[in-house]
């Protein structure tokens, strides 16, 4: 079974970007702990700064049966993409949205996502566990 985690636009930065907001550990240390969490699982990760990429991403394996889903948190572009949302509709692989901080009780252009009304599921406001939680979901989706 594999398991795609999709990180966009800054986040690239973990660990020294706004550790107040988002920590102080790196995405190769919580990739370090979910490799570990989960050996029967394969868990990819990719990420880029470029809306178009994730797209591209995203079509690679949404067709993919042997992809049992998307973790995807799509930084900024969550709340500005309809491109993003359109590739998340178009593809037959679920998606589940993720993201570090609780972006309900941030900057309100943080409480509107473009993409939620096309994933499987939200989880926020969980830190670097929120990635774990999201690989959970998509081991129990159906």
């Amino acid at each position: 079974m594999k398991v795609l985690i999709i990180n966009g636009p800054n986040l690239n930065l973990l660990g020294r970007r706004e550790p107040g907001v988002y920590g102080s550990a790196s995405m190769q240390e919580c990739l370090e702990r979910l490799y570990s969490a989960y050996p029967g699982v394969e868990i990819e990760y990719f990420q880029s700064n470029h809306e178009g990429a994730l797209i591209d991403r995203l079509h690679e394996v949404g067709f993919d049966s042997d992809y049992k889903g998307v973790v995807l948190n799509a930084g900024a572009y969550t709340h500005t993409s309809l491109a993003l949302a359109d590739a998340i509709a178009a593809i037959e692989t679920p998606v589940v949205e993720v993201h570090i901080s609780n972006v309900h009780a941030r900057e309100e252009i943080r409480h509107r996502s473009m993409i939620s009304g096309v994933c499987r599921g939200v989880i926020a406001g969980f830190g670097l566990d929120s990635y774990r939680l999201g690989v959970e979901a998509v081991i129990g989706l159906r």
